[in-house]
């Protein structure tokens, strides 16, 4: 293959980052260089501490791979600051094989993000996230009364059984 015959990506998104959410830490890279990636920590503060570095590097969209929950108050507050954010499934964030780091995913994030490459997922509004709520609380409670029903009924036939 000649140096001429390589594709190239064109940048679709410009004032793009990424950022790999973890339980303890959050790496956000805003850029393909080491120092334009720098580790956070989880507390609200932290966050807070994000969404102003990422101003400082005039970002206007993010890209955060969902892992947990962890992403939430993350999510909530780069919301809240105005930028647009965008979930992502990690298996379509997932490097290729080969040792990678948290900064290296970050990196790939954003890079991903840069050329137009991932796709938000499903997040549903306010209303449909309580419906949702509700009705699994009402599926678990039904789960745990049925349960208890089964309990009561094979203790009772057991103690018919000793008593005869």
């Amino acid at each position: 293959m000649k140096e001429q015959d390589q594709i190239s990506m064109d940048i679709v998104n410009p004032k793009a980052a990424g950022i790999d959410i973890g339980s303890r830490s959050h790496f956000v890279a805003v850029g393909q260089k080491e120092e334009h990636v720098r580790e956070f920590g989880v507390y609200n503060e932290d966050l807070k501490a994000i969404s102003n570095w990422l101003k400082e590097n005039d970002i206007q969209t993010v890209a955060m791979e969902s892992t947990g929950t962890y992403w939430q108050a993350l999510y909530a507050v780069l919301l809240s600051d105005g930028f647009q954010v965008i979930l992502c499934n990690g298996k379509f964030t997932k490097n290729i094989k080969g040792r990678k780091t948290d900064v290296q995913d970050s990196q790939w994030i954003q890079k991903l993000h840069s050329i137009g490459l991932l796709s938000g997922s499903f997040l549903p509004d306010l209303q449909t996230e309580q419906l949702r709520t509700y009705c699994r609380h009402r599926a678990n409670l039904i789960d745990v009364a049925a349960d208890t029903s089964k309990k009561m009924q094979n203790t009772f036939v057991y103690s018919i059984f000793v008593w005869m």
